[in-house]
């Protein structure tokens, strides 16, 4: 008996203490998120020309080894080669008055490089990624110079909701209409509404094997009823307006309603080709609007990429001849947002694993 009231008050102890843990982590992490949605938006400005270069300057240093690195540093800021006969350093030289000492490429004051601006845009469900797109485009267009900067969009989105994915099209197309050269660099995938906004673009550049295409329009619903009804629930819907409601869950639905719904994805489904035939004319519809997907190099022979190449070679490349800015704007969201922004991501997950998409 003595054991047991023990082993009671020792039950007690570890509970009110795992209680009292639980209860102080919960409050750090409410403290933790109001602090986080208190932080101010903030917009970040990256020279991508710089990592480049210290990519190459750590390569070089590894490879050629130090002697041969002072050597190419000597050569390029004009200073003579050491000469251990008479005793001087080269290090003790200084350069000559008319030697330039800028490194090939870097920017200098009689020559303004051209500029380049790169985004990024990760899709969902929801297009969220939209909220920071319509602030980097803005931010882009306060100092954009037309006709002579361009900008570059690396894309990865499967689609989604029609309203959400029009939207970030149309902050595509501001860019376009202010006058600046735009790319769309596809690694992965832009199917969908993500090649709705791809189509906005100059130029369409995809790996060999990301995804596009799939222009079409889906929809699909769960239906209820006939569990309600066998369990005796009935489920009144009233509507003002003869097609208020079309298709429901829980409701019986009718032929009508399902007629009238196939009508509305097939008006979505023209509004969609009537918006790639404005940006990407040359495309014959009739063959890609089918609903399909094709990989790079079977886009790049229907016209629906204009280049087969990776970002990665398209911004080094670029950066030989040009001054890459990566902007990005970041906006502290709340802890519930998040959340559920991570459970869309899993559902998001788990219905594209059960479609016919192939997998290595």
């Amino acid at each position: 008996m003595e054991l047991l009231q023990e082993y009671g008050l020792f039950l007690a102890k570890v509970v009110t203490a795992v209680v009292a843990l639980l209860v102080l982590m919960g409050a750090f992490a409410g403290v933790l998120a109001r602090s986080r949605e208190k932080r101010p938006d903030r917009l970040t400005v990256r020279k991508l020309n710089d990592r480049y270069r210290r990519m190459e300057k750590t390569i070089r240093h590894a490879v050629e080894g130090s002697a041969n690195w002072r050597a190419r540093l000597r050569k390029k800021l004009g200073w003579p080669r050491g000469d251990s006969s008479s005793g001087k350093d080269a290090s003790s030289e200084t350069p000559k008055p008319d030697t330039p000492t800028e490194h090939p490429g870097e920017d200098s004051d009689d020559q303004e490089r051209p500029r380049v601006y790169v985004l990024h845009f990760t899709g969902d469900i929801r297009a969220s990624s939209v909220d920071s797109l319509r602030e980097e485009v803005t931010a882009i267009l306060t100092l954009a110079r037309p006709e002579q900067d361009r900008v570059i969009v690396c894309l990865e989105s499967p689609g989604g909701l029609v309203p959400s994915y029009g939207l970030a099209a149309s902050q595509l197309a501001r860019l376009r209409e202010a006058g600046l050269d735009l790319t769309v660099a596809v690694d992965r995938v832009a199917a969908s509404g993500g090649y709705m906004m791809a189509a906005v673009a100059h130029r369409i550049v995809a790996a060999p094997f990301a995804v596009l295409g799939s222009i079409g329009v889906v929809a699909q619903i769960p239906n209820l009823h006939r569990w309600l009804e066998r369990h005796d629930i009935d489920v009144e819907l009233l509507t003002a307006g003869e097609h208020k409601r079309t298709l429901t869950v829980l409701g019986e639905n009718t032929d009508e309603g399902r007629r009238k719904f196939r009508e509305q994805l097939e008006e979505a489904h023209d509004l969609f080709k009537t918006f790639l035939s404005r940006y990407r004319p040359s495309l014959d519809l009739e063959k890609v609007a089918t609903g399909e997907h094709w990989y790079g190099e079977q886009a790049h022979e229907m016209g629906l990429a204009d280049e087969l190449r990776t970002s990665d070679d398209l911004l080094l490349e670029i950066s030989r001849e040009a001054d890459l800015f990566e902007i990005t704007y970041t906006r502290p969201q709340r802890l519930s947002r998040r959340i559920t922004l991570a459970m869309e991501s899993i559902v998001e997950r788990v219905l594209r694993a059960q479609g016919p998409e192939a997998r290595l």
